[in-house]
């Protein structure tokens, strides 16, 4: 097994980490920083920044693609770089897999959505994420490529938890009526991404979130509680100072159904709900 990985941030490093019990015969991982190459290298990644490398070497020999490069203001920038080099390869690839968000599905009031639900996006990022989906898809129906698309609902995980606000005093629990987010353990997208290479089910999507969808003043509060430390006060939503990127979040709120990673994949989440995910967490950073 040889792994190219496009866009190997966050997810994709944790993926590779869970890989060590059984490493592959090789991973190459891109990234778009010649500062980050020497990280990826120190956790047995073969680094490559992209765009500006030759990747054609790399992908001659791969049995295994996951793009995790998000799409830039041309489209998804590996398609737009490689996607004469992918199609001349589909054909002996084992597995493909594009890592997409459950924003493509828009606002829905706090209603659940499926693998079938349609595909409203109400934020640019949610269309831009659309927009790639179709791409992937097209070049798999025109070559035979065994793409499988995973929704990620919000990430977290090591480094990336509530705490470190909490403890500075810095959280606050916007309150807005009715809002709901799903969100995934980075360690539970890492096991899906693995029993879908051991189950391989080409034109496959995936929602990848946990089974509690929760009000994120919920959260806060819950880490609070784990640190002992004072709940931070409520902030109404229409009275918060927020940035663009973060009010935008607040556009859609949606309960994303799980069945599909536990009926097709048999996967069992080691982290269900973000109360499991924090202690977690915490133990962790604490030692305790």
């Amino acid at each position: 097994m040889k792994l190219v990985i496009f866009g190997c941030g966050y997810t994709a490093t944790h993926l590779v980490k869970a890989m060590a019990p059984f490493p592959p015969r090789s991973v190459v991982g891109t990234t778009r920083s010649a500062e980050k190459a020497p990280m990826l290298g120190e956790i047995g990644i073969e680094p490559r920044v992209f765009p500006g490398t030759d990747m054609r070497n790399d992908l001659a020999d791969a049995t295994h693609l996951l793009i995790s490069a998000g799409p830039a203001e041309g489209g998804d920038p590996v398609l737009a770089a490689l996607r004469d080099e992918i199609a001349a390869i589909a054909g002996r690839l084992h597995w493909v897999g594009y890592l997409s968000t459950t924003g493509v599905y828009g606002d829905h009031d706090g209603g659940w959505v499926t693998e079938e639900t349609p595909l409203t996006p109400s934020t640019e990022r949610g269309r831009a994420r659309v927009v790639a989906e179709a791409g992937w898809q097209d070049l798999a129906a025109e070559t035979g490529l065994p793409l499988h698309i995973f929704r990620l609902a919000g990430i977290y995980g090591p480094g990336r938890g509530p705490f470190a606000k909490v403890r500075a005093g810095t959280a606050r629990r916007i309150i807005k009526p009715g809002q709901v987010f799903s969100r995934i353990h980075v360690d539970d997208i890492a096991q899906v991404l693995l029993a879908s290479m051991a189950h391989p089910n080409p034109g496959g999507i995936y929602n990848l979130c946990d089974d509690d969808p929760a009000p994120p003043q919920d959260v806060i509060a819950y880490a609070a509680d784990l640190l002992g430390l004072p709940v931070p006060p409520e902030v109404a939503f229409d009275q918060a100072e927020l940035s663009p990127m973060a009010r935008s979040f607040y556009a859609e709120s949606k309960r994303v159904d799980n069945a599909r990673i536990k009926d097709e994949l048999g996967v069992k989440l080691l982290y269900p709900d973000y109360r499991t995910g924090l202690r977690q967490l915490l133990s962790a950073e604490t030692g305790a």
